[in-house]
């Protein structure tokens, strides 16, 4: 026994030096240290795909330890269930029917699967601490209990905050030690001793709480479902403090994809239980419930965006670092289906530049396995110092205090999901704003993803140029309306909302509705602002008088109702399904009504009815009683002067504003295309330096102003060089030629090229000629010879003449391409399209292209000339000494049996010339 155990400690010596670690940091003299890591699932595919994910990440990250699946299927499932070789089993009867109360329960098979394999499993008594994860788990590094802080007693585990159970009466009914009670979950680290006496109780109390199900509604569990699921979870919480275990709670070594790290912290698990996203790209485990992706040979996940693209998308380092976890994650899982696939002997996919990077040093050096850092191992201080066997004591509100000071960073519980919207039509105008608001969705840390409701006419959709600007829901055009022929652009908002509604399946929970001509900058979340069902969130809109008066007597039920709000809304999934085409109707009664158009009654300075999708807002909610959460503090105009210490969320650029002699008014651009000019933007604001330091109210409104303007011109910039537009500081033209993707030289290419091969055509031609006439008599030959001397050169003069022509038509489509014609550019400065520096090189860069093109082929042309002349008179010469020496029988055979070889490189014409010469 002693030599087993020396061996094993020289192993674990060993693997520290391989690995680069310090012999000494492995603590394995006072705890033993056979460590079995533990997943439970169930016989699904579902529980297939992660199961791949988990094994191959706990191999990649050197786990200690053997590692068993508790599989639970039951007798129907187990007869066709083909994944017994994904990992080292322990089957276990399946209890997700319940066998005495026949309740349908799936999760309760955790429990008890390590109840089962402790009572009879023989590995279960050669071990010392166990590490139980979930299947949806992706393992970055070693998970050492000791290393990470686990004692006998107290097992490391990490936080789970919503479950408020554990400070109200479910916790009071269900142990009897409720001051024990932690919110923890997900990773278990803890001394195979006190899973002994945990895992009976995590068992039975998981009953008890499936079974009360008086105390599931979201106020006693947390669980935003109410439906008791998360049963399982009170279930290990309540065992634990019945058994007095308490817990050291770690908040910093896993990590759900999309949370972003604390600085410092490096994660060793991550959890992908939540949806979560990279730009455009989103992955959720839920959208593969029934997936057989497994055993679908070459099939793979969705490929996230490489680590080059999400550099250039995030300049902050700490989110930088987010969006490469949820890259790793799925690429991990992917890394691992292809490893099944091959084991699986399926056929050898095809190459593909994501199988390529899933097997470069750039993914293992991305991937390799993690080591914890100081900060990672870090508890959280949570405890309520007290003595358990006397009478609970009140809280010391000192301690509570440092208690949601600690916790407050982070959310306390899975937060519903969110979906953005924002309504455009097919112009210019609404194209570069829609570049603004999706930059500034990324950058603001947004949760969930974004779309854009595009309403076209079936004319303006055969134009459009900008589909790839953002995420797109195409909808019908009402700008013209079908019925009556009013001209009203603004319908088109509650209209895409309602086809939006119709026509799109989407699992978000909550709806937050933007304008286009908004920069956000930070999230809009419904549990900051407390929206909720019955009850949007929305920004006071006071000029809405008419909510006051007779207009919404005549077009609402319940005018005490109405809300004067607009601009941001953000309303429950279920709120908007029935609001919709309320928030359309109404819109149209208000448009018709034009005999309450007037200021008086609208507060419409125009008295045209514009703002009636505003009223037809506010009316629909009030039919509905849907009552807003109204809060000033979600959206400013550049321009007004902000209330101190307020952080709001979205800039509405709607009106103009300035900052000292510089100003900026949407409406002055509306018909200036800054999308598909290169480098086109707004004039730059004032410097924040040059500001009057003297006045706050004014420095702190100029500063939100000027970050208005600065956001909108990064958005352009960025999207100026995602298209590849050439180097505004660059005037050389090679290397203008190597940026294929540039329009400016694909046109001057293209025409070069039809030259080259017109020209090089000519020349097949005439060889081709020449060959058919090989035979013919010395007279024909002179005279061809002097015919194709003049046809030469007259092809010369037309390839030049040619490619000139074909040169000033590329220069002509370039300016074209890049500026407009003349038309537009006068539109442009009609529009105040600034002139800057990037516009002038880019012209003069076109007219130097354009010279060293004509004069690289004219020098090309000389060149074959000169050498051309050159050759023939080297042929003739030796053309001449050969005819001496050899006579004419030798001449004669020779022109008769000639190889093929000639006719493909021209040089016979050469040969025969000199032979009748």
């Amino acid at each position: 026994m002693m030599e087993k155990k020396a061996i094993l400690v020289f192993l674990v010596l060993t693997l520290s030096l391989i690995s680069g670690q310090e012999p000494e940091k492995i603590d394995t003299q006072k705890a033993p240290w056979r460590i079995h890591t533990l997943f439970s699932v169930e016989c699904q595919n579902y529980f297939d795909w992660q199961t791949v994910g988990l094994m191959h990440s706990y191999r990649k990250a050197q786990q200690p330890g053997p590692i068993t699946r508790l599989l639970s299927c039951t007798e129907d499932e187990r007869k066709g269930y083909r994944g017994m070789e994904l990992a080292p089993t322990f089957e276990v009867p399946s209890m997700s029917r319940h066998p005495k109360t026949s309740d349908w329960y799936p999760a309760i098979n955790k429990p008890a699967g390590v109840v089962h394999w402790l009572k009879y499993s023989k590995e279960a008594d050669n071990v010392d601490w166990v590490v139980i994860l979930d299947a949806d788990m992706i393992i970055r590094g070693p998970i050492v209990p000791w290393e990470i802080g686990a004692e006998k007693g107290k097992p490391v585990s990490a936080y789970y905050g919503y479950l408020i159970g554990c400070d109200n009466i479910l916790a009071k009914l269900h142990t009897k030690h409720p001051e024990l009670c932690d919110k923890v979950g997900g990773l278990l680290a803890m001394h195979i001793d006190d899973l002994r006496a945990l895992a009976p109780l995590w068992l039975s109390k998981t009953e008890e709480v499936r079974e009360d199900k008086v105390h599931w509604p979201t106020n006693y569990t947390g669980d935003i479902y109410g439906t008791g699921w998360i049963s399982e979870m009170y279930g290990y919480s309540f065992g634990a403090a019945e058994a007095r275990l308490r817990h050291k709670i770690n908040d910093n070594l896993m990590i759900y994809p999309g949370y972003t790290p604390r600085e410092g912290v490096e994660p060793i698990l991550m959890h992908y239980g939540l949806p979560f996203n990279v730009g455009n790209w989103s992955f959720s485990k839920l959208d593969h419930h029934e997936d057989d992706i497994v055993y679908d040979c070459s099939r793979l996940f969705p490929e996230p965006p490489y680590p080059r693209e999400i550099t250039q998308m995030e300049s902050d380092h700490n989110k930088r670092r987010a969006l490469f976890l949820n890259i790793e994650c799925i690429n991990t899982m992917n890394e691992g289906l292809l490893l099944q696939h091959a084991a699986f002997k399926c056929p050898k996919p095809k190459w593909s530049k994501y199988l390529s990077f899933l097997k470069s040093k750039t993914f293992a050096e991305l991937s390799r396995p993690k080591r914890l850092t100081a900060q990672s191992r870090q508890m959280m201080e949570v405890e309520i110092h007290k003595e358990v066997d006397k009478e609970p004591e009140k809280p010391d509100p000192k301690i509570e205090v440092e208690i949601h000071k600690e916790v407050d960073n982070e959310p306390e519980k899975p937060h519903p999901k969110i979906h953005t919207i924002f309504s455009t039509e097919c112009s210019s105008y609404f194209d570069w704003q829609t570049v603004g608001l999706v930059h500034s969705f990324y950058k603001s840390g947004q949760p969930g993803n974004i779309t854009r409701l595009l309403s076209c006419t079936d004319e303006d959709l055969k134009q459009y140029k900008g589909h790839d600007l953002a995420p797109t829901h195409y909808v019908p055009s009402m700008s013209r309306h079908p019925l009556t022929g009013d001209w009203y652009p603004a319908i088109n908002k509650p209209a895409a909302v309602l086809h939006w509604m119709n026509h799109v399946k989407t699992d978000a929970e909550y709806i937050v509705i933007l304008d286009a001509d908004m920069i956000m900058r930070g999230p809009i979340t419904p549990w900051e602002f407390n929206a909720g069902r019955s009850r949007p969130a929305s920004t006071p809109y006071d000029y809405l008088i008419g909510c006051d008066n007779i207009l919404a007597k005549l077009h609402t039920r319940h005018p005490e109702a109405c809300d004067k709000v607009g601009g941001v809304i953000i309303m429950h999934v279920d709120d908007l399904r029935k609001f919709a085409l309320q928030w359309l109707h109404k819109t149209m009664e208000v448009r018709l009504d034009k005999s309450h158009w007037s200021k008086n009654i609208t507060g419409d300075i125009y008295e045209s009815g514009w703002i009636s999708e505003m009223y037809g807002y506010s009316f629909g909610a009030a039919e509905l009683n849907l009552r807003h959460v109204i809060s000033d503090e979600i959206l400013i105009y550049p321009g007004y002067v902000p209330k101190p210490g307020v952080n709001y969320r979205v800039f509405h650029y709607g009106l103009e504003y300035r900052v000292g002699n510089w100003s900026f008014d949407k409406a002055n651009w509306r018909h200036a295309d800054l999308v598909n000019k290169c480098w086109a933007k707004f004039p730059d604001p004032p410097d924040p330096s040059s500001l009057d330091q003297t006045d706050n109210n004014s420095l702190q409104r100029d500063l939100l102003s000027i970050e208005c303007a600065t956001t909108l011109n990064e958005a352009l910039r960025l999207h100026h060089e995602r298209r590849n537009c050439p180097d505004p500081n660059t005037i050389s033209t090679p290397k203008r030629e190597r940026v294929n993707q540039d329009r400016v030289d694909e046109t001057r290419t293209n025409a070069e090229t039809r030259t080259r091969a017109e020209t090089r055509t000519d020349a097949e031609t005439r060889t081709d000629a020449e060959t058919r006439t090989s035979a013919e008599t010395r007279t024909n030959a002179e005279t061809r010879t002097s015919a194709e001397t003049k046809t030469d050169a007259e092809t010369r003069t037309d390839a030049e003449t040619r490619t000139n022509a074909e040169t000033r038509m590329a220069v002509e489509t370039t300016t074209s391409t890049k500026f407009g014609n003349a038309d537009d550019i006068q539109a442009l400065r009609h529009d105040e399209m600034p002139k800057n520096s990037s516009q002038e090189s880019s012209q003069v860069e076109t007219s130097n292209g354009t010279f060293t093109s004509m004069r690289f082929w004219i020098m090309v042309l000389w060149a074959v000339s000169i050498f051309g002349f050159l050759g023939v008179m080297s042929v003739m010469l030796r053309g001449r000494k050969g005819l001496k020496k050899r006579g004419k029988g030798y001449k004669s055979k020779r022109r008769t049996t000639y190889s093929g070889f000639w006719d493909t490189n021209g040089q016979d014409r050469h040969l025969r010339n000199a032979e009748t010469a």
